[in-house]
């Protein structure tokens, strides 16, 4: 995603996984749309009125509720939140992480592909009740106070598996013969939400209608298996994008392609040709910027010394070709903004970096999208896996013109538009790689 400084219907599981999807989220769904456990109270005896984190705490507000309530996403975090409450040991604590975290992904995929039960007048495809449900379980485990000793570790790898489990990563398991080829597609949270608390963002609707979809190419089906990522600058120095995604580059059975798809630009989409290794600093969604060069975990296989550029492996020309048009055109972005070498300041380079230059950034800004860019193309290149992995810029998502509701049907009609090319974009370079 860039900060933004101024102002075909999807693919759907097959049928025998959308009735099981549909058993596995019916019971979390009928859960009583009884309060929201949000940071600032709830019903639960067990929750500290103090320990929410500042993105926790945007929870309170009319709009998510709002969201949550017309979602049918209202009680899930009630629902979590019991079972903590109850929970004599960290055993059972972390067997409740598991299995709310699992059913909140699974019931979000369902509501966006019209699988599930259906619950609420919020339009299918949104994206936004997964992300405000999720803020109310990990508010409450950070407000928790249970009736055994919790360390400060044991509460953090808690927290750590609960957004793992709810944003789809520990989920990408490919199963299938030998000739099914395995797709990893990627989106982002909302954010920007101090601006308007509205937000939505169409690279984790397009995840969310993704996620277990088929395309058919001559070598045979290509299953999709999906993910999104929070907006948070500490979660991608802790290494969760290494974590996620580097599965999918080793193994017997690696990955045939990787995309990270993020919001970007007004009006287009934006193939990515070059990924900077400079962090530029704007704020995440907790307030915090960090601006330096991205942080590569040390435990994972890298290139050294650290490059300052990484480079999409899309065809990027060939799926322009391919997927341009209506709604919104395609384009193969080769800007970069650089330092050259001997230099002191920023050059914007419209055909990509120079030799021996400083990143300050690739095609994707120097945001969090240019950074799961950057860490994907790493992995890519430190384990040597020659795959189509690259980085999509989605269009801006906008509400209708002088609409101050949740939702309406421009925003409706433009996030599944949006949701729709992404799909084809996909699917074009799969078929090339066939």
């Amino acid at each position: 995603m860039i900060p933004v400084r101024t102002p075909s219907p999807s693919p759907r599981p097959t049928a025998l996984w959308a009735a099981a999807a549909a058993l596995l989220v019916a019971p979390l769904i009928a859960a009583p749309a009884a309060a929201q456990a949000a940071p600032s109270g709830g019903p639960a005896d067990c929750l500290s009125p103090t320990g929410a984190t500042v993105e926790e705490e945007r929870l309170s507000q009319d709009v998510p509720q709002e969201i949550l309530r017309r979602s049918g996403f209202d009680g899930m975090a009630e629902d979590f939140t019991r079972s903590l409450c109850r929970a004599p040991n960290l055993k059972a604590a972390e067997a409740a992480v598991r299995r709310h975290g699992d059913r909140l992904w699974r019931a979000a995929v369902a509501r966006v592909q019209d699988s599930g039960p259906s619950t609420g007048d919020l339009s299918a495809g949104d994206d936004r009740p997964l992300y405000w449900a999720r803020l109310g379980m990990t508010g409450a485990l950070h407000r928790w106070e249970p009736r055994f000793t919790l360390s400060g570790t044991d509460r953090s790898l808690l927290v750590e598996d609960l957004e793992r489990r709810s944003r789809g990563q520990a989920d990408m398991d490919f199963r299938g013969g030998p000739n099914l080829k395995r797709v990893v597609v990627t989106g982002f949270d909302p954010f920007q939400l101090d601006g308007d608390i509205r937000r939505s963002n169409p690279s984790g609707a397009a995840a969310l209608a993704l996620d277990g979809a088929v395309i058919e190419t001559d070598a045979g089906p290509a299953l999709v298996q999906t993910a999104v990522f929070p907006v948070r600058w500490r979660d991608f120095a802790d290494g969760m994008v290494e974590s996620a995604l580097l599965p999918h580059y080793t193994g017997d059975r690696p990955a045939d392609a990787v995309f990270t798809v993020s919001q970007g630009r007004e009006g287009r989409f934006d193939l990515e040709a070059h990924n900077g290794a400079w962090r530029g600093g704007a704020d995440d969604n907790e307030r915090v910027g960090d601006e330096g060069m991205i942080p590569v975990p040390e435990d994972v296989p890298t290139v050294t010394p650290q490059p300052q550029w990484s480079d999409s492996t899309l065809d990027r020309p060939a799926i322009v070709e391919a997927t341009s048009g209506e709604p919104f055109p395609v384009v193969d972005n080769t800007q970069v903004t650089e330092i050259p070498a001997g230099g002191t300041e920023p050059v914007v380079r419209p055909d990509g970096p120079t030799e021996g230059s400083r990143a300050r950034a690739g095609g994707g800004g120097s945001y969090l999208s240019n950074e799961i860019a950057y860490r994907n193309t790493l992995l890519r290149d430190a384990t040597g896996l020659d795959i189509p992995a690259g980085h999509i810029h989605t269009p801006i998502l906008h509400f209708g013109e002088g609409s101050e509701a949740v939702t309406d049907p421009s925003f409706e009609e433009m996030r599944d538009s949006i949701s729709e090319q992404v799909e084809v974009i996909v699917e074009a370079s799969v078929r090339d790689r066939s």
